[in-house]
């Protein structure tokens, strides 16, 4: 009996490709998928094959079956935009060329497919800013060239190190500059992406592009003053330019300026009167100022202007206070299955969809869309939960009580911070509501700065040659614990007003427990806890706007929530007293006693208000906006039970000590239990 031959390789298949023998090329990538049905490269090459083979079906269904793994795969993108056009479907091609240059800048071939397109249409003035583009691709150096699709294709550390090898031959090349600190910015490293950033701009103050690359960095960081300082540049220069109105308008509302805000984003709704990422971006500002009412309004005209932009209509759905109507939740059912849909809008549509059909008590319609949303979110996720279990274990076998003894004393002695903790949706949005109603506590923000230095430890920082973050806690010495602590109340001052005390709502801040209080001993911490599968499930159905990757399958928020639990009762040990857990569900049974007991923690006298929270006016910028402005009520308990049937892989990850009685009694026992 003959031996069955080895699938072919990638490049020997991409060599077949070359030398067109197409068909040799389709029966090798079958191979690859009977061995692998989610090889990407084999369905990418059976899809270019086919194309050329003119089976513009096969070629369909494999880049079907490749953007069901990889949403957001640029050269899938792009060849969908080929075979559209070799269909004659000129629309489509345009749009599917846009979704793929817009995920891969890189990509040449897309950028002049849409000139071809736009020339033949006679469209010659968009023709000629898409050749403007060309000519900059071609221009860049090779290096920087295959950077940028490196930066595509997720592969951040083989980018980084070859713009760095660049950057060694010539130090003041402006792109590979700005190239250094994109891959910067999405590995987290704001501090060195913005240091980079102003170098830049020093060196070309007249290219305003760095400016506004340098800007949204300065955001990231939330220095919005020194933000809104460079959009005022930017408008300074072109005072008619729209892009720079908006984003002057963004910075204002980033510093609580919403009048000055709303009034820019209505100067460029007069020259553009349906725009719908103004009009989306002045609903988010009205309902963050507190204007429901007229925030429904400004989402429903950016919906009713482009159907398609999929974040007005997640909006109104997040709003908690609107519901889709019979007649949206069909439309956007339509929308949600149109091919040429950019993922990002049909991620927004999903997850508006999952929301619409759980406040009409439809659960499977609802269910269904809330697990294709953050199957398509998880799909362009770099997040690995055994990375991040081994993270926080290594927080514990740091940071022990040896260790505590070792560092006693030291850091920085003000007790102004008041940390609230614990995982998104878990409630700490009405706690620091709670306490921000509070005369003497200020409100802040979901403050960037601990998650930044311990970012910064980790990448050495010049403080140890070998050891990095946790370990290099254990050689911070007691001069360099005071200056982080000192820096931490510099950098947040921003945010404060007069008040003595002010509250830090990162919840991921509970990772970070050790560092905290090794640079501020005296800092107040909160641990904000809710019940599990609420508080799992609630973080499974929210689409956030940034982070929070491990929320996008049931089976890896269960397992960061039970790591979560089994670190938080590290930090209790190591720090006996020191932290006050509050219970989601026990505030809502006991507001008095809850209040009473936060304020008594904080050192802080009883004040009225604190029960009023819903009445105190503030910005609010979390998803939980719209509750906290309502008096409290119980409607946020149970919300899993109507989907326990869809839920197994959370059970199964949290496992039975955090399930409820009832889900846990009714379990089979699984294989580890017996």
């Amino acid at each position: 009996m003959p031996q069955a031959t080895a699938p072919l390789d990638l490049a020997q298949q991409q060599q077949l490709l070359r030398d067109k023998r197409f068909a040799e090329v389709l029966v090798a990538a079958q191979q690859r998928l009977e061995q692998a049905a989610d090889d990407v490269d084999a369905l990418y090459l059976a899809a270019v094959a086919a194309r050329y083979a003119q089976q513009y079906d096969t070629a369909a269904q494999a880049l079907e079956q490749l953007r069901q793994l990889a949403p957001q795969q640029s050269r899938a993108l792009q060849e969908l935009g080929h075979l559209s056009r070799d269909r004659g479907d000129w629309q489509a091609a345009l749009g599917f060329y846009a979704q793929a240059v817009r995920a891969n800048p890189a990509l040449l071939a897309s950028w002049q497919g849409q000139q071809r397109i736009l020339s033949a249409r006679g469209d010659h003035y968009q023709a000629e800013l898409i050749g403007r583009q060309i000519e900059q691709l071609q221009a860049l150096p090779a290096a920087l060239l295959a950077a940028t699709d490196l930066i595509a294709q997720g592969k951040l550390v083989v980018a980084e190190q070859r713009v760095r090898d660049f950057l060694k031959r010539h130090p003041h090349h402006i792109e590979a500059m700005r190239l250094l600190a994109d891959i910067g910015v999405r590995l987290g490293v704001l501090d060195d992406a913005e240091l980079l950033l102003e170098s830049a701009v020093a060196m070309a103050p007249e290219q305003l592009q760095l400016r506004v690359d340098y800007l949204q960095t300065l955001r990231k960081r939330q220095k919005f003053a020194a933000a809104l300082e460079q959009a005022r540049y930017l408008l300074a220069q072109q005072p008619d330019n729209l892009q720079f109105k908006s984003l002057c308008a963004i910075e204002l509302m980033q510093t609580g300026d919403y009048q000055q805000a709303l009034a820019l984003l209505d100067e460029v709704l007069v020259q553009l009167p349906e725009e719908p990422v103004t009009l989306t971006t002045r609903g988010h500002a009205l309902k963050t100022a507190g204007d429901s009412a007229l925030a429904v309004d400004s989402y429903q005209r950016a919906t009713a202007a482009n159907p398609r932009h999929g974040e007005a209509w997640y909006a109104l759905a997040n709003l908690k206070t609107y519901q889709l109507n019979d007649t949206q939740l069909t439309q956007m059912s339509a929308l949600v299955s149109d091919a040429s849909l950019p993922v990002a809008d049909r991620v927004h549509l999903c997850f508006a969809l999952g929301k619409g059909f759980e406040d009409s008590a439809d659960y499977p319609q609802s269910f269904h869309y809330y697990a294709q949303g953050n199957s398509l979110k998880r799909a362009q996720s770099r997040y690995r939960a055994d990375a991040m279990s081994e993270d926080l274990a290594a927080q514990r076998s740091v940071c022990t009580h040896a260790w505590r003894q070792r560092t006693a004393g030291g850091g920085c002695l003000a007790g102004d911070p008041i940390f609230i903790v614990g995982l998104p949706r878990a409630g700490s949005t009405l706690l620091e509501q709670i306490l921000a109603s509070h005369s003497q506590v200020d409100g802040t923000l979901e403050l960037p700065n601990i998650l930044a230095l311990a970012q910064r430890l980790r990448r050495g920082d010049k403080l140890d040659g070998q050891r990095h973050y946790p370990q290099v806690l254990q050689s911070l010495s007691a001069q360099q614990r005071l200056q982080f602590g000192q820096q931490y109340l510099a950098e947040t001052q921003i945010h404060r007003g007069a008040a003595p005390f002010f509250i830090d709502k990162m919840p991921n801040n509970f990772r970070h427990i050790g560092l905290i209080k090794a640079i501020l001993p005296n800092a107040k911490i909160i641990d904000a806890r809710r019940a599990a599968l609420d508080c799992c499930f609630s973080g499974f159905k929210q689409l956030f706007a940034e982070g929070q990757e491990f929320t996008y399958d049931l089976a890896d928020v269960g397992r960061y929530y039970r790591d979560y639990v089994e670190l938080m009762a590290h930090w209790q040990q190591l720090y006996p007293g020191e932290i006050l857990q509050v219970q989601y569900e026990q505030v809502v049974d006991d507001i008095d006693g809850q209040v009473r007991r936060i304020l008594d923690y904080c050192g802080l006298p009883f004040e009225p208000a604190c029960l009023q929270f819903h009445t105190t006016r503030r910005a609010v910028r979390t998803a939980s906006s719209e509750q906290v402005r309502q008096p409290l009520n119980r409607a946020g308990l149970d919300q899993w039970r109507p989907y326990q049937a869809w839920l197994t892989p959370l059970y199964d990850a949290l496992g039975a000590d955090l399930l409820p009685a009832d889900i846990a009694a009714n379990r089979a026992p699984q294989q580890d239990d017996l």
